[in-house]
Order: structure tokens, then sequence, then C-alpha cells
């Protein structure tokens, strides 16, 4: 039996196949806007690529292009089916063609359900990348006069300012790093001289961290350096009172925007999807009117549209079949061509 059967007149066809032309256009618009928001994506992620090690996963922007470029090809394409089926002549040249599109129709559906989902899934390999480029960033940061490294100053400067963050995780990621380069250091200075000492990799290390991290809405004037020593300043406590920094780290910062961007995105594909699927339930039951269409020559007569020839377990027990014949036919062929072999060698 016929799943989800509806019986149609010639009325109720031309309103169907009308509705899902402008359906159809209206999902290559939401084609676009897939695409546009997997491009814009991959270009945040490569404005970025100084900090994220190289080594970003651009999978999921990558797949949102994709399936946008297929929305945009199937709707076009469905849409003219639509619009053909208004007139019998010219829907018959579809008819041969039919089947295999809507089971490409179907598992195109499936993708874009499954690239929605990856962009609400957490993005391990960005937290990773993330972790790695922003510590080899803070690094490089005193390296102006190094080729190659001399815009790392001015990318983590503009970061931290951007996202109001500081450091990989913190501000105090700048104690465990010599940011200051030795051009500007007094090495005939007994604190300068002191400080190398006391380190074991005789690097510079101050309390201190760049201007970058000052946080301009702190009625204090922003402390910078010796932020552990607190007679270094004048009614302050490091542990007790709130230091006038960006306290949030750049990795969580960043994680932040673009979780945030990609689980907008998700929703937006999700309600795409939506839309596709309704246009693939609408182009079946297309199908299956004009096909049931008794008289082709009366185009007035009613015809019955259906979702599926037989019931669910049917037609998932023919499917199945009609897999299991399609081994066997090829096992068929191997076995074959193996004895045609051995003939041939005897």
């Amino acid at each position: 039996m016929a799943l989800l059967k509806v019986k149609f007149d010639q009325k109720k066809r031309v309103k169907l196949a009308q509705g899902l032309w402008l359906m159809n256009w209206l999902s290559v618009l939401a084609g676009i806007v897939i695409f546009s928001m997997g491009l814009f994506l991959k270009i945040e992620l490569r404005k970025r690529s100084e900090v994220m090690n190289n080594a970003e996963s651009h999978f999921v922007p990558n797949s949102l292009i994709g399936v946008g470029l297929l929305s945009c090809v199937f709707n076009s394409l469905a849409g003219k089916i639509c619009y053909d089926s208004l007139d019998p002549a010219k829907f018959a040249k579809w008819k041969p063609w039919l089947k295999p599109y809507l089971a490409v129709c179907v598992l195109f559906n499936v993708v874009l359900f499954l690239v929605a989902l990856c962009c609400f899934l957490p993005w391990g390999s960005l937290e990773s990348t993330l972790a790695h480029g922003l510590r080899r960033g803070m690094k490089y940061y005193r390296d102006t006069d190094t080729p190659g490294r001399c815009f790392m100053k001015k990318t983590i400067d503009m970061l931290q300012i951007e996202f109001q963050c500081c450091g990989d995780s913190g501000f105090r990621d700048w104690f465990e790093i010599q940011w200051i380069s030795n051009r500007y250091l007094d090495f005939s200075s007994k604190e300068v001289k002191d400080r190398i000492k006391s380190n074991v990799d005789g690097r510079y290390l101050v309390d201190g961290v760049p201007f970058s991290c000052c946080n301009p809405s702190s009625p204090r004037p922003c402390i910078q350096y010796q932020l552990t020593n607190n007679s270094a300043h004048y009614s302050y406590d490091h542990q007790t009172e709130e230091l006038n920094l960006w306290l949030r780290g750049c990795r969580d910062a960043l994680l932040g925007y673009y979780r945030s961007l990609m689980n907008s995105m998700g929703i937006a594909t999700l309600l795409v999807w939506l839309l596709e699927v309704a246009i693939t339930v609408g182009l079946r039951y297309v199908h299956t009117a004009l096909e049931g269409v008794s008289n082709p020559e009366d185009p007035e007569c009613e015809s019955e549209g259906w979702l599926l020839e037989q019931s669910v377990p049917e037609t998932w027990k023919a499917f199945l079949e009609s897999l299991k014949k399609l081994g066997k036919g090829n096992q068929v062929e191997a076995e074959g061509a193996d004895a045609g072999q051995a003939a041939e060698a005897g």
C-alpha cells in the first residue's frame, strides 16, 4: 500500500507545481546565502592564520561552500522541472530522469543535514591549533626586526584590542616569555643584568604585559609593569584589587567568536535543509501524480500521488534485496573473470 497517498485533479497539480517552482527559486537564494556564509567563515579563519599554527581546519567552511553551490544547481534544475510539468509534452522528456534525480536529492539532503550538524559539534582541532599558534605568536612578539616575523607584534596587539583579551589563557602568560626585544634593553643596567642572570634560559622576564592588554574602561591609569609588586604602585594590591587589564585569554575569546558564528550558520543551514526536504517531498508528489494520470490526452482527469509506493518496512526490505542482488551480480562477474583467466592460463 502506498504511503501518504493524496488525490490530485488538474487544479491541484498546477498549484503544487507553481508552489514548488517558487520554493525552488527561494532555495537557490538560500544556497547563495550558505555559500556566502562558508566564504565568510573561511576568510575569518584566513585573517587569523598567523595565530593558528597554519593548521586550522577548513572542513566546515569548505563544506558550506560546496553544499551552497550544489543547492543552487539542484534547485535551478528542479525549478525547470516544475515549470515544464505544467505542459505534458515538455514534462515527458523529464520522466526517465526523475527517479534518479530524486534519489540524488535525498542524498543531498542527508549531506546537508550532516553539514548543519558539523556546525554545532565541538571543534577540537581549532582549539588545539589556537593554543599552539597563540603561544608561537607571543614568542615572536619581540622579533620586530626579523624578516617573516616583524608583523607579529602588530597582529597580536590588534587581536588583543579587537577581542578584548590578553595572552593565550590569561595575562600571566606574558610573564613566562620575553616579549621585549633585546634592542630596547640597556645591558649596562644592573636590573637588566640581574633579571637575565636569574633566568636559566637567559631571558629578560618581567611581570608586565603589552599595552594592548589594557582595559580603557578602567578608571585607573593602566598598570602594565610590576603587576605583582604592590609597593611599586600607590594604593594597589594585585591579589584583591581588580586589575585594569583584560582578564580573558585570547584563546577563549576566539573560540567563543568562531563558535557563535558556526552556531548561527548551523541554524541557518538547518532551516535551508527543512526547505530542501519540503521541495523533495513536493517534487515526489508531482512525479507520482503525473505518472498516475490514466489518460494523458485528458489533462483534467484525477490522479493519485504518494510519497512511497510501499510502506516504509516494505520499501526498506526491497532496498536491501536490491543491494544483495547487486552484490551477487558483482560476485558472479568476478568468478566468471577468474574462470576465464584460469582457462587462458591452461
